[in-house]
């Protein structure tokens, strides 16, 4: 696969809306043309996976993930975000740079490295569900999979080494009062007993700072109470995003929280954890000879839901995900797939860092 073909690929998977838990066309999109070189891809729901011809027990595993699901389209789209269309060197579509370039450049990097002998056994897949964190994704073919020594999650980096992501937590809070009548001095207000649980996580800071993830970062992203204008709201709710950095557990921080606040909490989820990779990682140590930077995520990805050692890298940037007129510039696709080859090439892998 060349780069072009790799461009036109995506530009055909723009053209299939795949939203999260609805990427069947897209899945039988990517389905024909691994076969169409020679492959036979697996698929369980919608991810559809496929192993390099000279498979070896004896030889560790890389796995090669990219997700091709995408988010509705945000408003003010200025083309249809279905239709490719390709400007100033740029393609626009939805799901271009989240995460399609990905997609392509690790099949085109995938079928590259396949050609010659490699120390490791390689697995791409191309995974459902991910922008939902949904029960049929990475995690349900986790067992599939069997032993992976590396994973490299494709997300856009700049293809610049995200050695460390942040975990998320969202926590949905419940302040009570009492209902009474707006006109007398009756009632509790449940929005003025929640404002000092919501001046509290605008202001508290964790003690412990990660040097590549900094501090933990709690933001209250929505707040809902109250139906009449003249009647005293008896409960307020509010939403947390809660940004983890490895020096703590989503546990910990959620019991901090516990003891600090007065209203009910209910954590949608403990599961999407804080991930790093040894800096002595034998992948990172690469990276750094390609002169590639190092730096810690803000944003999760399907490495907050498998088990094994992985480095986040892809081509585009985070910043245009989940916008209108989302973009991928072409020569970003090119360096990916390039740079995919030059990260994995005869790399020998040290088991004991996995």
């Amino acid at each position: 696969m060349t780069s072009e073909e790799a461009i036109d690929l995506l530009k055909r998977m723009i053209a299939v809306p795949s939203f999260s838990k609805e990427e069947e066309q897209v899945a039988d999109l990517l389905t024909a043309e691994w076969t169409k070189y020679g492959y036979e891809p697996q698929r369980k729901g919608n991810n559809i996976w496929v192993k390099s011809k000279n498979w070896s027990i004896d030889k560790p595993t890389v796995l090669l993930d990219a997700h091709i699901d995408t988010v509705k389209p945000s408003y003010g789209w200025d083309t249809d975000p279905f239709l490719p269309v390709v400007k100033d060197e740029k393609l626009y579509g939805l799901g271009s740079n989240d995460t399609g370039g990905s997609v392509v450049a690790m099949m085109a990097a995938f079928l590259h490295l396949d050609k010659t002998e490699q120390s490791f056994n390689l697995i791409c897949l191309q995974s459902a569900e991910e922008e939902n964190t949904g029960k049929h994704g990475i995690q349900w073919i986790v067992e599939d999979l069997g032993d992976i020594t590396l994973a490299l999650i494709g997300e856009p980096t700049g293809m610049q080494a995200a050695v460390a992501e942040k975990g998320l937590m969202v926590v949905d809070c419940v302040s009570h009062g009492k209902a009474g009548h707006a006109a007398r001095n009756e009632g509790v207000n449940a929005i003025y007993a929640a404002i000092p649980d919501i001046e509290w996580f605008r202001n508290y800071r964790f003690e412990k700072i990660s040097p590549l993830l900094g501090e933990v970062k709690m933001t209250v992203t929505g707040i809902n109470a109250g139906t009449l204008h003249n009647m005293i709201p008896d409960e307020c709710r509010f939403m947390v995003d809660i940004r983890v950095n490895e020096c703590y557990s989503n546990q910990e921080v959620y019991e901090t929280i516990q003891h600090n606040i007065k209203a009910e909490m209910f954590p949608r989820s403990f599961s999407l954890g804080s991930s790093s990779i040894p800096l002595n990682h034998t992948v990172v140590e690469r990276c750094k000879v390609l002169g590639l930077s190092t730096y810690g995520s803000p944003t999760t990805s399907n490495q907050a839901v498998i088990p094994w050692t992985s480095l986040k890298i892809g081509p585009g940037e985070s910043s245009r995900s989940h916008t209108a007129n989302e973009y991928i510039y072409l020569d970003e696709i090119r360096t990916g797939i390039e740079t995919y080859v030059k990260i994995l090439d005869k790399l020998q892998l040290d088991e004991t860092l996995g």
